[in-house]
């Protein structure tokens, strides 16, 4: 990809798209081992059973037994075992999971979540411990499926369809689709975007509610691709979660946000069916990171302040 600003366009987006192509390298070589595949449990069952029947997804994980604790044969033993967790992450949506080309790490408030879970099974935080896969949003579901990966943090609405085929922690940050437009635009929501091209990564809820308005949906693999399509005049806005438009807006200061909040989205770390007591051990570290300040703190880190109030988890069983 040319990373050569083209004239009129600011520095910034220069560098977004080389920060993009970058963090593609680092994405292709993150992950090298699968974890173990054991087979299902009755508890899983039971919980899936529960989850086609009635759907709250704010309230539809499983309760955490106390705090968070590596027992032996559990899921969280192997990883332990194999001396790595392996997460599938974004590389590419500054302040939640992005590729930081100064110190080549990805970073973000979706990593800092991973790292608490992996400082947990393993008792320290050696950055070693964690192997950071980095996918796209279409790779979400069957990474997890498949189990090429332990955890995944990215940006992740809960919904009634995905709890069909994977588990979620609680609820660890609350968001709400929104649109973003460059600063000329004089549309005021996604309504006004009637037969216009908005765009919208392969894979997100987003695309449904951007049909919904009448608008076409452009769909792309990552959110800075939707970025660099709005800049060029390809696209008319960009239709995700307000944190990942915060993001892009951050990184371009020619576009602004627009109209209401038109959906709630519930974020949780994704996790396979076949692992009942790592998604109460996952659900148990995020209720430490509510109550002893530490989600606070990666807020205020990634996204500023005030801090808002950490989500409150409620739970299905």
């Amino acid at each position: 990809m040319n990373a050569r600003p083209r004239r009129g366009v600011p520095w910034r987006r220069a560098i977004l798209v080389m920060v993009t192509a970058s963090g593609l390298t680092l994405g292709a070589a993150a992950a090298t081992a699968a974890p173990g595949h054991p087979p299902a449990s009755h508890e899983a069952k039971a919980v899936s059973a529960a989850a086609a029947n009635t759907c709250d997804p704010t309230a539809s994980s499983l309760r955490p037994s106390g705090p968070p604790q590596v027992t032996s044969g559990s899921f969280m033993a192997q990883i332990r075992a194999r001396g790595y967790l392996i997460a599938g992450v974004d590389q590419s949506t500054y302040r939640f999971g992005f590729f930081n080309p100064l110190n080549n790490h990805i970073e973000g408030f979706d990593i800092d979540m991973i790292r608490a879970v992996a400082t947990a099974i393993f008792g320290n935080s050696n950055p070693d411990t964690v192997h950071f896969k980095a996918i796209s949003d279409a790779q979400r579901m069957p990474d997890i499926t498949n189990r090429t990966v332990d955890i995944v943090a990215h940006t992740m609405t809960i919904t009634c369809d995905r709890l069909k085929m994977v588990d979620f922690s609680s609820v660890y940050f609350e968001a709400a689709q929104r649109v973003l437009v460059l600063k000329s635009s004089t549309a005021k929501s996604l309504d006004d975007l009637h037969g216009q091209k908005v765009c919208a990564t392969s894979g997100s809820d987003s695309v449904a509610r951007i049909e919904q308005h009448h608008a076409i949906a452009v769909r792309v693999p990552y959110w800075t691709d939707c970025l660099v399509r709005l800049q060029q005049g390809d696209v008319a806005a960009i239709s995700t979660d307000d944190s990942i438009l915060d993001g892009l807006a951050a990184q371009d200061p020619w576009t602004k946000i627009i109209g209401p909040p038109l959906t709630s989205e519930p974020y949780g770390l994704a996790i396979s069916k076949q692992h009942p007591e790592f998604v109460r051990f996952v659900n148990a570290v995020l209720q430490q990171l509510r109550t002893d300040g530490q989600w606070k703190s990666i807020y205020t880190r990634w996204l500023g302040t005030p801090a808002k109030d950490p989500p409150p988890a409620h739970y299905a069983g």
